[in-house]
């Protein structure tokens, strides 16, 4: 019935209210009380949780008829994700240098979605009122056409967040290039490549001077793959 979905859709948005204060207030902990790995992990594992469980409500809320872009449940797939390679991101000195930076934006990023809902709720409100809006119109992240009335103060906001993010995946690309990264989670690896049949030697940043050595054949589609003494 309409109102089963209407108080599913209901659920949604508290749901998303009460988890955003949680996350608040535990990245605050991590950040400034608690400088361990166990409650590291606890908090990543709590944001790979929250995102599985948004994508599985609004995929039930798309069958409702709530109109949520594809790219929408997408981006919170890749935020699923990349949340957990934070949770197996191993303690180490690469973690520690980008630890802090992490709390502090998880914190802000929290704050933004505490404003947005807020404010987004009221406008849906009152834009549902005035039959301007579906009634499975959903509180999100981010900025739609709907929100020019009222909610530009936002832009700030949201574009100070973007900014932050595109300055996390800086921090990452030069952390992946120091010489003492070794973890998956954002090394590089040693490049390989075609060099006309001939073996293409290349520094590794794992092995202190060592190299590994690709030789890809002319002849044949195989490659071997030899470590010097």
């Amino acid at each position: 019935s309409k109102q089963a979905k209407f108080a599913y859709k209901d659920e949604y948005e508290k749901f998303k209210l009460y988890l955003t204060i949680i996350l608040i207030l535990i990245s605050f902990t991590c950040r400034f009380l608690l400088n361990s790995r166990v409650t590291d992990a606890a908090f990543n594992f709590l944001l790979v949780w929250y995102y599985c469980t948004l994508t599985i409500r609004e995929s039930i809320l798309i069958n409702n008829g709530s109109r949520i872009k594809g790219w929408w449940v997408f981006h919170h797939y890749v935020s699923t994700f990349l949340s957990g390679v934070m949770l197996t991101w191993p303690d180490g000195l690469m973690y520690q240098k980008f630890r802090n930076q992490f709390l502090s934006f998880s914190m802000y990023q929290s704050f933004v979605q505490f404003l947005q809902y807020y404010y987004q709720s009221g406008c849906l409100y009152r834009l549902r009122a005035l039959g301007e809006r579906h009634t499975m119109d959903l509180t999100v992240e981010g900025f739609q056409s709907w929100m020019w009335r009222g909610l530009t103060f936002l832009l700030p906001f949201l574009f100070f967040g973007h900014f932050w993010q595109l300055f996390n995946a800086l921090t990452l690309f030069n952390l992946a290039r120091d010489p003492q990264c070794k973890e998956w989670q954002v090394s590089r690896g040693p490049w390989r490549g075609w060099m006309g049949g001939q073996a293409q030697v290349q520094p590794s940043p794992y092995s202190s001077g060592r190299c590994l050595c690709a030789a890809f054949p002319s002849s044949s589609s195989s490659s071997a793959i030899s470590s010097p003494p």
